[in-house]
């Protein structure tokens, strides 16, 4: 594909990380921040690279792009941004946790990122693990695969509520455990830890199959397990967010299960308490 006009909004753990992509890619990247951080550096396997792209303190800076990505926390509105940066003829990709922007409106592509980046400060990212993206499938997903020329894995999802549940699975007990315990993965194999994390993920299968995804109670083992394969150096992006001051994402994860749960009469008094406690942080 030949060169595009790209922007990320959003200059977080994963906005860095795919503008670095894209950057690789061969695209003409624009990040879009609240204060410029002077440069991108990506450091992965060790090595610290530079990444040749542009900064946008503001709206006023940018113009229409070929491909805008979305990467802002769910609490946080991108409207200003895309009010600028959206013409007739932009392609809007989404990537959120949570499971609100699965019927994203204005066209909007939804995607789901299994890629583990933490921001250690502004414009200094580091990659840890991971590197696809899960979109809707349809002709933004081919078209979003030839965007990023291999430099990331697109995987086109026909069962996108299914598979943004299953990324919420990911993030339910990981993200708020952590988060509310300032400790890092190795926390789920304290004792005990383990037993509510599996309590969290089951009420949010639960809540989950009640809502329509095509889960089932394997889904719990699977996760458990892909939490077993991380490091226990690893963070989550709450826990992260949590030890740098930034508000945290729980209504998105947390919140998600217990509104859903409460719309479908599910019991999920796990992730209730755990919603309380998030909130009263």
């Amino acid at each position: 594909m030949d060169g595009k006009r790209v922007a990320v909004v959003g200059g977080g753990a994963i906005g860095g990380f795919l503008s670095a992509r894209l950057a690789e890619a061969g695209h003409a990247v624009t990040v879009c921040v609240r204060h410029h951080p002077g440069s991108l550096v990506l450091e992965s396997g060790g090595v610290e690279r530079v990444v040749p792209v542009a900064f946008a303190a503001s709206p006023g800076e940018t113009m229409p792009a070929d491909w805008v990505i979305v990467t802002v926390k769910a609490h946080h509105d991108p409207s200003a941004w895309l009010d600028r940066l959206v013409g007739d003829r932009t392609r809007v990709v989404v990537v959120q946790n949570g499971i609100a922007h699965v019927r994203e409106g204005r066209g909007f592509v939804p995607a789901l990122a299994y890629i583990a980046v933490e921001r250690l400060s502004p414009g200094h990212i580091v990659h840890r693990t991971g590197n696809r993206l899960v979109v809707a499938a349809g002709d933004a997903a081919q078209a979003l695969d030839a965007l990023f020329a291999g430099t990331v894995e697109v995987h086109a999802e026909e069962d996108f509520q299914t598979a943004a549940w299953r990324k919420l699975l990911t993030n339910v007990a990981a993200n708020p455990v952590t988060a509310l315990t300032l400790r890092r993965m190795d926390v789920l194999t304290s004792p005990g830890v383990r037993e509510v994390s599996r309590a969290l993920v089951a009420e949010a299968v639960d809540t989950a199959i009640a809502d329509g995804a095509r889960l089932s109670e394997q889904d719990v083992e699977a996760t458990m397990d892909f939490y077993a394969r991380f490091s226990g150096e690893d963070g989550t992006s709450m826990l992260y967010d949590r030890l740098a001051g930034r508000p945290l994402e729980y209504e998105a994860i947390t919140g998600a299960v217990v509104e859903r749960a409460h719309r479908h009469g599910v019991p999920a008094p796990i992730n209730e308490t755990l919603l309380a406690l998030l909130r009263a942080l």
